[in-house]
């Protein structure tokens, strides 16, 4: 398994121009390779090769007046430019034939120098590496320093130098995990242990097992000073070095709340599945919810990083992920006699199941159905008990327009 392990870097202002330098080479050449293959695409010619591209876009440019500057920096920096320009190209292409899972991929667009995020990658090839006190050795870009929060758990393959939207640079490392020693960094839970939860903005999350997650809402604690450093900002007179700062001002706060739900995320994420054997979480229509009028608070949430997270933990340390269809009437059921009562409007926070009288919390309730959808519910054996399969009525068989897992799709 593949993994990202990032680290804060600290460039001298000569290695910040040098960086700066070679997030400019990488821009230029991806974009002469994206405009070389739309040249042939309306000549109606095949598209060029990555060798020919390599050949015409670097070897022979650094030989011309006007790309000369292009040899300052590491040629592994260039060709790993043209490669991301070879996979953008591949995946547009494997949208459209359906190929490819996830969100339709557009077509690659020219990359300018006033992107938020600029970015490098060196390889093996480029013979980057540590020396003695720490410090990260790059090409033609010299000892950058690094602030170490962990230890690497392998050797990384390659090294991505990024700069954000708020002047921050980071060292990307891609790491290859072995598989057993992920196994025994967390010890084994009680083997019948499982978790369903219950994802929400009153409370960020709720467990099967009655606890109940604050939601810490760090964009609505911050938007009082995001307003005004927004409103700073729209004051400056564009093109103005005062402007400059306040933007960057404004992108710092951004970050500052990105990087507090990130931290968040990840601490609770992995206390989940470091005391859970299995975990079940309702899969939400997170787009969908976005467009209504509590698009600020679901964006605040960020249920999709946190779900991810949980994914990738469990795939890593072993453990059960289950994901729950969002048609699943977990907020109707009872989760005691599982009786049916019907939808609720949102503002009904407790309610009594009409068959066995039981009084039920909505979102506790939820999580436990949430549990036993997933097939995580155990008996005193230990053994899962899933529902027992019903044969559909008479007036449920046919087609009633488009399926819900249509629109699911």
């Amino acid at each position: 398994m593949q993994l990202r392990y990032a680290f804060r870097l600290d460039p001298t202002p000569g290695q910040r121009s040098a960086l700066a330098r070679a997030f400019g080479c990488a821009r230029v050449v991806y974009n002469d390779a994206i405009a070389a293959r739309e040249r042939a695409r309306a000549a109606g010619e095949a598209f060029p090769t990555a060798a020919v591209l390599s050949r015409t876009l670097v070897t022979e440019a650094k030989r011309t007046r006007e790309r000369h500057w292009l040899g300052e920096v590491s040629a592994v920096v260039l060709q790993q430019s043209l490669r991301d320009a070879e996979s953008a190209y591949r995946n547009f292409f494997a949208s459209l034939k359906g190929a490819r899972q996830g969100a339709r991929v557009g077509a690659p667009r020219f990359k300018s120098r006033k992107d938020e995020r600029q970015s490098v990658r060196f390889t093996a090839n480029a013979r980057w590496k540590f020396n003695e006190t720490g410090r990260l050795l790059l090409p033609k870009i010299g000892e950058v320093k690094v602030r170490w929060s962990r230890t690497l758990p392998a050797i990384p393959s390659s090294v991505t130098v990024i700069k954000d939207a708020a002047g921050r640079y980071f060292a990307s490392f891609v790491i290859d995990t072995d598989p057993e020693q992920d196994r025994t960094r967390f010890s084994e839970p009680d083997p019948g242990s499982a978790l369903g939860i219950d994802l929400g903005l009153t409370h960020f999350a709720v467990l099967s097992d009655g606890t109940k997650i604050d939601s810490p809402r760090f964009l609505r604690r911050a938007e009082k000073k995001l307003k005004k450093a927004q409103r700073e900002l729209s004051r400056k007179q564009k093109g103005s070095r005062s402007r400059a700062k306040a933007r960057l001002k404004v992108a710092r706060a951004h970050a500052k709340v990105a990087d507090a739900r990130r931290e968040f995320h990840h601490q609770l994420s992995t206390r989940l599945i470091r005391e859970n054997q299995a975990v079940a979480v309702e899969d939400l229509a997170v787009k969908g919810l976005a467009r209504t009028r509590l698009a600020k608070s679901v964006h605040d949430a960020g249920w999709s990083r946190f779900v991810g997270m949980l994914e990738y933990k469990a795939k890593r340390y072993g453990r059960t992920f289950v994901k729950v269809g969002r048609f699943e009437p977990t907020s109707q059921v009872c989760s005691t006699c599982g009786h049916r009562d019907g939808p609720k409007p949102l503002h009904v926070r407790e309610w009594v199941c009409t068959a066995c009288g039981t009084l039920h919390d909505r979102d506790h309730n939820a999580a436990i159905n949430v549990k036993h959808a997933a097939g995580l519910a155990v008996t005193a054996c230990g053994a899962p008990v899933r529902p027992e399969p019903v044969l559909a009525q008479r007036e449920e068989t046919g087609s009633h327009g488009s399926p819900p897992d249509a629109h699911a799709a």
